[in-house]
């Protein structure tokens, strides 16, 4: 039998939904709208549209975004002061510094810059700390997006073995520590791992986020495994495609998230959460 999708996009509207009505009820008993810092620097195009698709959803939940476009060639003394500025001013509640940054630019000293009260990526050293340690309060937003997905779809994730694919420090490692917060059995794989197949044939949960196209072959998945896709790809037709052969795997998943439409939409709706918890908690 093949693979229920799951509809990310749903999900993730439902979410943007209890947001919106959550903030009115706020406005309505005289707090002001939750503000989110945007910084995106140079021109790369599938930075603009991931900025593009934050800065509808903000309108969509009533969030006030304030955008700071910012040239190619920004000194990163200059980014480290736009950052200082934000997290003095008591009106912003989040910032965002929109990946990849340029070559010039450390990104983790960036990361390391913003006000862990304002940090709704969950990127800190500060809020991974926090999760890791199981008292979360700004959560990585891919990784908790794909929780509170699981979540939705009322999967009892306690004691399943899961495994995923790829270590970065925004994506696979707060992963791996969401599924061990959620009492699964993880096992985090890399370049180095040996036997990877063998791995994810064993998995309860196979999560990928190593951006190759198709990558995870479908005849690895076994019967009844949930299977999340986060690896994003454009092929030579242009085409987007995922870590996994999806045709192939939804035969032996009971769950996938397809690519688009999946993982995508949680993670944007998860950051517009955390502008939300960080306005009320800070």
């Amino acid at each position: 039998m093949s693979a229920k999708i799951i509809d990310g996009k749903s999900i993730a509207s439902e979410l943007l939904d209890n947001i919106k009505e959550e903030i009115i009820a706020r406005t309505n008993e005289g707090y002001r709208a939750p503000t989110l810092a945007v910084i995106l620097i140079g021109e790369n195009p599938a930075s603009k549209i991931y900025v593009g698709r934050k800065i509808m959803a903000c309108e969509k939940t009533g969030i006030k975004s304030i955008t700071h476009n910012l040239k190619e060639d920004l000194t990163q003394d200059s980014l480290l002061t736009l950052i200082t500025d934000c997290n003095q001013d008591k009106n912003i509640d989040g910032i965002l510094v929109q990946s990849p940054l340029p070559s010039h630019i450390n990104e983790e000293i960036i990361i390391a810059a913003i006000d862990p009260k304002k940090d709704v990526d969950g990127f800190t050293p500060h809020n991974i700390g926090l999760l890791a340690i199981k008292t979360p309060v700004l959560r990585s937003c891919t990784p908790y997006g794909v929780i509170k997905m699981l979540n939705t779809l009322k999967i009892n994730l306690e004691g399943l073995d899961a495994v995923v694919v790829g270590q970065s420090n925004h994506v696979g490692r707060p992963m791996l520590l969401e599924l061990l917060l959620a009492k699964c059995t993880v096992t985090i794989c890399h370049s180095k791992t040996k036997n990877l197949q063998e791995k994810i044939s064993k998995a309860d949960i196979i999560v990928s986020a190593v951006g190759v196209p198709n990558f995870i072959k479908g005849n690895w998945v076994k019967k009844g495994a949930i299977v999340v896709d986060i690896g994003i790809s454009r092929l030579d037709n242009n085409k987007i495609v995922g870590d996994v052969e999806f045709e192939a795997a939804k035969e032996n998943a009971a769950f996938i998230t397809p690519v688009p439409g999946g993982v995508g939409p949680m993670t944007v709706a998860t950051l517009m959460e955390n502008t939300l918890i960080a306005q009320k908690l800070f």
